[in-house]
């Protein structure tokens, strides 16, 4: 029979929704592990190769395998990795989880199934599935935004009953709904924020922590701002979250990962600010708008 882990306590803190660089259409190794290096020294918590940010729906199997054990080798144990292994194909989405497993991952990121439109019961089914084929510990992944389906707060509260599933990245937008998943799930199972602008709100309802996207580029900031929560600073806390807003906003004034690309790009935190299509470069207008929030947080001349 099967030994099941421990509840991950450690899914808390500012961990990064880590983005796929690329040069010459390949996957840019060189990049990706100065990266993880940039991580480490900035105080992130968690790294979360092969998400929405890291553009895993454009990668193939192959590559998004290389991605994951990449990441881990450079971490080398120093910072966790939440491998990103979802998919809208059970078998798929098993496969994958099971390959971050034999690599070393600490967790995987499972989003829930796109385009196909599962039942309450058949996202149960899904993740249960996946979770009694594994021992690594399971954060789920909520963003209806995309993928058309909402997991109902009563589904993650039978879902957290599965010892192996840790935690939810929610991305609803909804605090109310947040509320009513903490409330049916208990103090073992980890609300992280799925979005920059909510997450010391998150935090304030009960949340452990945030999969970031402006982490990308400051990871510094993000990670001080939730230290000062946790330790009841919350006059700190709230500082940092104003100071992050307009950033967290102009990163998203296209399609997620286009403007957090962009901006490393001009940061130099990456050779290349390329993207696969169908995602494509910032329309000039929003790109200027970028730019100038950029140069206001002293993040570019």
């Amino acid at each position: 029979m099967k030994t099941q882990p421990k509840p991950a306590a450690w899914l808390k803190g500012s961990m990064v929704a880590l983005v796929t660089p690329f040069r010459n259409g390949e996957i840019d190794v060189k990049t990706l592990q100065r990266l993880v290096e940039f991580h480490v020294r900035g105080g992130t918590s968690a790294l979360v190769p092969c998400g929405t940010t890291g553009e895993s729906a454009t990668l193939s199997h192959d590559e998004h395998e290389q991605v994951i054990e990449v990441t881990i080798q450079a971490a080398r144990g120093r910072i966790r990795v939440i491998a990103g292994t979802g998919s809208n194909n059970t078998e798929e989405a098993l496969r994958l989880t099971r390959h971050a497993e034999r690599a070393g991952a600490d967790a995987a990121l499972l989003i829930s199934p796109y385009y196909n439109r599962p039942t309450q019961e058949g996202l149960y089914q899904h993740f249960r599935t996946i979770a009694e084929s594994v021992n690594l510990p399971l954060v789920l992944y909520n963003i209806a935004s995309r993928t058309g389906v909402n997991i109902e707060p009563e589904t993650f509260g039978r879902l957290a009953k599965v010892p192996n599933i840790a935690g939810v990245k929610e991305a609803s937008g909804s605090l109310e709904q947040m509320s009513r998943i903490k409330g049916a799930c208990g103090d073992r199972f980890a609300l992280i924020s799925g979005d920059d602008a909510l997450t010391l709100p998150v935090l304030a309802i009960g949340g452990t922590g945030v999969i970031s996207v402006t982490a990308n580029i400051v990871p510094g900031k993000v990670a001080r701002m939730i230290r000062a929560f946790q330790k009841g600073n919350l006059s700190e806390a709230r500082r940092i979250h104003y100071e992050l807003l307009p950033l967290t906003r102009s990163l998203f004034l296209e399609t997620n990962p286009i403007p957090v690309k962009t901006a490393m790009g001009l940061m130099k935190l990456i050779d290349e600010a390329a993207l696969r299509l169908p995602l494509c470069s910032m329309g000039e207008g929003n790109l200027s708008r970028l730019k100038e929030v950029l140069r206001s947080c002293r993040l570019i001349r």
